[in-house]
Order: structure tokens, then sequence, then C-alpha cells
């Protein structure tokens, strides 16, 4: 027997458990999309301490935090965490952005940073690509590591194999 639990927090005076799951937002991402058979590599050395986690927004255009924090010192190198191509190298609102393209419409950005790579340079795993820069809300304590998919936002810890893949199901009733 197969059982499956689902729970919804709903803030006193709000809308009901069931409303609320009702009016949730469906992934876009497709859910047929999985994290590479191999993990990557971490983009920072160890010791690896996530300082703040992955909180998707409920809307594309709400607050959230579009990828994880990896604390790491300025000065400090950045490495591909799997092959790819770079797809952007350069300031964006006033701090250094790297993305790689790893195919299959995963892209893997990390900030602040700096790097003299240009876009369309390949790049193997493990290979240093950056170093760690100053600016953004990291501000030289550390880096932010956002993953998308076909251009949605994902938990990047589903490719170091730390979060299982979640699976939204519809409400009876």
């Amino acid at each position: 027997m197969l059982a499956v639990l689902v729970v919804v927090l709903a803030a006193p005076g709000s809308a009901s458990a069931s409303t609320a799951a009702r009016s949730m937002p469906t992934p876009r991402v497709d859910p047929s999309v999985v994290a590479p058979a191999d993990r990557w590599l971490w983009p920072v050395g160890p010791p690896v301490i996530v300082v703040a986690p992955f909180r998707a927004p409920p809307t594309p255009y709400s607050a959230g935090h579009r990828g994880i924090d990896l604390a790491a010192a300025a000065g400090s190198t950045v490495v591909a965490p799997a092959a790819g191509v770079v797809s952007f190298a350069g300031p964006v609102a006033g701090r250094g952005v790297l993305s790689i393209d790893h195919g299959d419409g995963v892209v893997s950005s990390i900030e602040p940073v700096e790097a003299d790579l240009a876009a369309g340079a390949a790049v193997r795993a493990g290979e240093p690509v950056a170093t760690v820069s100053t600016g953004g809300h990291c501000d030289g304590g550390c880096v932010h590591f956002g993953v998308r998919v076909h251009g949605e936002y994902v938990s990047p810890l589903r490719w170091f194999g730390g979060v299982p893949r979640a699976v939204l199901l519809p409400m009876e009733g």
C-alpha cells in the first residue's frame, strides 16, 4: 500500500488549506528533466558550506532566492561544476557573472566572480573558470550559484545529490 502525504500550511485568517493548494502555481519546468547521473563538482573548494538555501518564488516575478549561496572568500578559485560552454561572462548590476551552458537546456551561473573567459569558451568539469569577487548580496563572503532548466530556476542541490525531486500532486475534492 502506497500512501502520499501532502502538507499545505495556511496562515491564520488566510484561505483554507484546500483553497491555498488549488491556488498554488504549477511548476513550468518540464517534470521529465532530471539531474544528470553524474553528480556535479562543487564550484568552490572545501569545506562546502551552504549559507543560504534555494527558495523558489511563488510566481516568476516574486521575491525568492533563485540559487544557493556558498561560503567563499574573495580571491578564491571557482571551478566549472560540469563540462559546458560559457554562455555569458561579464558584469550584471555591478557584479561579475559567469554562466555555463551544460546542454539539454541546463545553464549554471555564479556570482560575484572575475572571469577571463569569453562566451563560446569550452570548459571541463573541475577546470578553474573564475575567482570570487565582491558585490551583490554575497559581497566577498560567498558566491551565489544558480541553475536554470529551459529558463526556469531550480534548486542547484539536485545536481549535487542533495535534494530529492519534488512532485506536486493535484488535490481531490
